[in-house]
């Protein structure tokens, strides 16, 4: 059921939301809780219609494609039953149907489970005052108006709005994206559009208590809450069929309409030239074959292998594919939206400038290894002669609860990423902390709090004599105003120095400068204490001497620069949407090539106040958004698509789930993703890198063009076939030139074997400096039904004219075996031309001679055996005898391969004749 009025709820104190929801700090009565469970329902996130598996798998028999193969089938039952006869082409095609059926059930059984795993984030149990008790209870059993105690290590039950606060930190990053921890204030009363994640007096139901304590009052439960309308915005997705399965369905409805012409034709033509009724058995045998022979049975099997070989290929470039056509999807991408934190980013945060009242230093080194230098205007700086750095970067050290710790090459953090930057950036100055701790004692601290927004701590040397300071000092660090606020000195290249409002003022400017550059800045201080132990270490801290600022940034990764420009260079848009703050996108996106100084850039609020016609002509211009909602993303992919982009979304949290389902294809993080994104998404990025995601689109139009290179070959040779059939009875020859069970043998195997080994072929040199696939485009398009078209009317002249001398052939007077066996030569023939279309079929452009034969190995291999396997069926009796075909002799068989090579000679001289004129048009 619905829950309370929809409530701007950060906008009220505690005391106007208690009274709104007519509740009580001593929480409400048994029988009030019971009315509002009736008014509300459970705290329980609902799931919508799903496709039952039965309804899955009947789904797969109305392919039109297999609804034809169960109709010939049928029919051929009926003629082989009639005739007495065993009905091994009926059992063979009814095989077929169920093969690819299962296939197809099988890519689409996988139920979404992304609600599922959105439930998975809620509590089961919670603990409440009701009736002046505290009481433990099922999480599902709250009502709005409810009073939840909060600690350390719990999950958030509901949304709410926070009475009182004591440290409280909660985790909201799978929820809003912000990798930093955020301090409550139930004090603060905040404006209507505030960003979810400005609202520091709200919690949210799935969220993480870090640390502190809480008292929460209920405002909302089920899909009311935040987690709510983010399972409502996944329900409400309608997945559309992907261009693959679109073009497939189209090739589908072409085939299997051309081939209902045809067959009328023929009967049609076969009844007006004899004028005998008694023929139409055998012109419907005809009809069948030429049935069974427009459908590629084969080519399901083959897509689905060469899928599943570019998912392989794709996990050793750190992209797992969860959606087997999500593979030649990507291939038509033509916008990403990144996340940055984390994938355009390293998820270190990194100190990247220092400024003291004097000088400003340029800090090298990536991630949170202590290694890097501090340059000045491009030159190393000497620590030791500079003091006021010197002291700056032991208060980095000392005043810090992080610890480094190193792994191999690798250096990681225990504790808050800010700390470790500060650790990192004073191991560059040559103070490590770990050192430092040894040679100098921590007696005393006050430790960071939302309402302070600093920390200090005493530092006293060892009696060993090795600490760098000499005497006991206070270290002061936290936001740059309010620390400055505490300090009457500052620390100047001449010594320590009266700080002057002039000074003040020029320090305040260095901040907003700063922070103007998208850095996290903090402020660090100093002050020697004369006097142990310190009574009122609250008190001492003022008349600080200020040391100056330290610029940090979860910096850019380094190989995400290339692949911003790979993308232009392949005509993909980069595009960053991210829950962090304008300035600190801008100049991540800014360095990245993403967008260039000036850009536009929209923020949450700006989106809320665009409508979708408005946001839809907007998208085009704009290359990075910042303090997004959830909405907002699922907003943006819809608007990029109204305009015809081929979207791609990335996203690890909650909140990313609904765009994810949206985007044509979802991409989530397989490090810090949560299971809801990955439930959602088609793909999911290993290694969380931004590079990956453009070397996955370089395998997905690797993937297309080799779909389109075996459907090429594979329909080309069933255009030959069927025209082939089709001729027999219009040219006056007896029965049908190939059984049903023979056209199986061709298009499973002589097409099939060959098809997965030119899935194998590499991808061109060009593959990334061309423009992404259209996903709109025709199968048919550029060019392939023309090829098609063209390689089966040759096919079938050459099987025609082969056809016709093998019948006068078989049927003149002494020939020693059975006059039926014309039909075998048509047969091996045919199955024998396309192995020479295999070959040909690598390149357009290139001949075989040209291309090394190791660059895919597969296909020889493909082609001998097939052709070995075709010389068994004719000369091992039982299989002779099972598919019906007859001995050949030797200079027959040889006549076969004379015939079938004139194919592949014709297509390597097309190749020549386009190569001379390509010479031309370059001379």
């Amino acid at each position: 059921m619905a829950g309370p009025v929809s409530t701007h709820w950060q906008t009220l104190t505690p005391h106007q939301a208690v009274t709104l929801l007519e509740s009580s700090p001593q929480g409400l009565s048994t029988r009030e809780v019971e009315r509002r469970q009736q008014i509300y329902g459970l705290n329980e996130l609902q799931e919508g219609a799903t496709r039952r598996p039965l309804a899955i798998l009947w789904d797969q028999f109305k392919n039109i494609m297999l609804l034809m193969l169960i109709a010939v089938a049928l029919v051929s039952l009926v003629l082989d039953l009639q005739e007495g006869g065993f009905p091994k082409d009926a059992i063979a095609i009814f095989a077929i149907v169920l093969l690819n059926g299962g296939l197809g059930y099988l890519q689409e059984s996988k139920a979404e489970k992304a609600l599922a795993a959105l439930k998975n984030m809620t509590s089961p149990r919670v603990r409440v005052l009701r009736q002046e008790r505290e009481q433990e209870i099922d999480a599902k059993e709250l009502v709005p108006g409810d009073i939840v105690l909060l600690e350390a290590g719990v999950q958030v039950p509901a949304d709410g709005r926070l009475l009182n606060a004591a440290n409280l930190q909660i985790r909201e990053a799978a929820l809003t994206g912000e990798a930093e921890a955020v301090m409550k204030q139930p004090e603060a009363k905040l404006p209507e559009e505030a960003a979810l994640g400005d609202r520091v007096n709200l919690v949210f139901q799935g969220t993480e208590v870090l640390q502190g304590r809480g008292t929460v009052l209920i405002t909302q439960t089920g899909m009311q809450t935040e987690l709510g309308r983010i399972a409502t915005m996944i329900q409400s997705v309608v997945v559309e069929p992907t261009p693959l399965q679109q073009r497939m369905a189209q090739l589908g409805n072409v085939l299997v309409t051309g081939s209902l012409v045809l067959v009328a034709l023929v009967v049609a033509v076969g009844l007006f030239r004899t004028g005998d009724l008694s023929l139409f058995d055998e012109l419907l045998e005809v009809s069948l074959s030429m049935a069974v022979a427009v459908v590629p049975e084969g080519l399901p099997a083959v897509i689905t292998v060469t899928l599943a070989l570019g998912t392989q290929r794709m996990v050793r470039r750190h992209a797992l594919i969860r959606k087997l056509p999500a593979v030649e999807t990507l291939g038509s991408v033509t916008t990403i939206c990144s996340d940055k934190t984390g994938t355009l980013t390293q998820n270190k945060m990194v100190v990247q400038r220092v400024q003291t009242l004097d000088a400003q230093y340029d800090v090298t080194g990536e991630g949170y290894a202590p290694e890097g230098r501090i340059l000045a205007h491009g030159q190393a700086v000497d620590i030791e002669a500079t003091p006021g750095l010197e002291m700056l970067l032991m208060a980095s050290a000392f005043c810090n609860d992080a610890t480094l710790h190193r792994s191999g090459s690798v250096w990681t953090i225990l504790g808050d990423p800010t700390e470790g930057a500060l650790l990192a950036l004073a191991g560059k100055g040559g103070f490590y902390a770990n050192k430092l701790n040894l040679s100098c004692d921590r007696i005393d601290e006050i430790p960071f709090s939302s309402e302070r927004k600093r920390m200090s701590v005493v530092i006293r040397p060892c009696e060993d004599g090795t600490c760098p300071v000499d005497e006991a000092v206070m270290f002061t660090k936290g936001s740059p105003e309010l620390v400055l606020e505490q300090c009457q000195s500052v620390q100047t290249a001449a010594g320590v120095e009266p700080l002057t409002p002039a000074r003040r003022d020029q320090i305040l400017a260095h901040n907003n400068d700063l922070a103007a550059g998208g850095l996290r800045v903090l402020g660090l201080a100093m002050k020697p204490l004369n006097a142990l132990p310190v009574k009122d270490l609250a008190a001492e801290e003022a008349a600080l001497t200020w040391l100056g600022l330290v610029g940090m940034l979860d910096a850019p990764r380094p190989e995400v620069r290339a692949a911003v420009q790979a993308c232009r260079r392949a005509g993909i848009r980069p595009v960053m949407i991210t829950g962090d703050h304008q300035l600190t996108a801008q100049a991540i996106a800014n360095d990245l090539g993403i967008a260039q100084p000036g850009d536009t850039i929209l923020t949450g609020r700006d989106l809320t106040h665009l409508s979708a016609a408005e946001l839809e002509a907007t998208v085009p211009h704009v290359s990075v958004y910042a303090r997004v909602a959830p909405e907002h993303k699922l907003r943006i992919v819809q608007a990029l698509q109204k305009q015809g982009e081929f979207v791609a979304m990335t996203g690890d949290g909650v909140n990313d789930a609904p765009a994810l389902k949206q985007a044509d294809i979802g991409i989530a993080m397989g490090i810090t993703g949560t299971d809801v994104s990955k439930e959602a998404s088609d793909m999911l990025l290993l290694d969380d890198n931004f590079t990956t995601i453009v070397a996955a689109t370089e395998e997905g139009r690797v993937v297309y063009d080799n779909i389109r290179r075996f459907i090429k070959y594979i329909l080309g040779s069933n255009i030959g076939e069927v025209l082939t059939i089709a001729a027999a009875p219009l040219i006056g020859l007896g029965g049908v030139p190939l059984s049903p069970l023979q056209i199986l043998w061709m298009n499973l195997v002589t097409d099939g074997v060959p098809a997965l080994a030119l899935a194998m072929e590499p991808g061109e040199p060009n593959v990334m400096q061309r423009p992404p696939n259209n996903p709109r485009e025709s199968i048919f398009a550029r060019g392939l039904g023309s090829y098609m078209v063209r390689v089966g009317i040759l096919l079938a002249i050459l099987a025609i004219a082969l056809m016709g001398w093998a019948y006068q052939h078989t049927h003149a007077a002494g020939y020693p075996r059975d006059p039926a066996t014309w039909k075998t030569l048509v047969f091996t023939t045919l199955c024998l031309a396309q192995m020479g279309h295999a070959l040909a079929a690598r390149s357009d452009t290139r001949l075989t001679v040209q291309m090394s034969p190791l660059s895919n190995p597969f296909i020889w291999v493909a082609v001998l055996l097939t052709t070995a396997l075709q010389i068994l069926l004719i000369y091992v009796p039982p299989l002779r005898e099972f598919f019906g075909l007859y001995f050949l002799s030797g200079m027959e068989l040889a006549i076969c391969f004379g015939f079938s090579a004139l194919l592949f000679i014709w297509l390597e001289g097309e190749k020549l004749f386009i190569q001379f004129a390509l010479k031309r048009q370059r001379s």
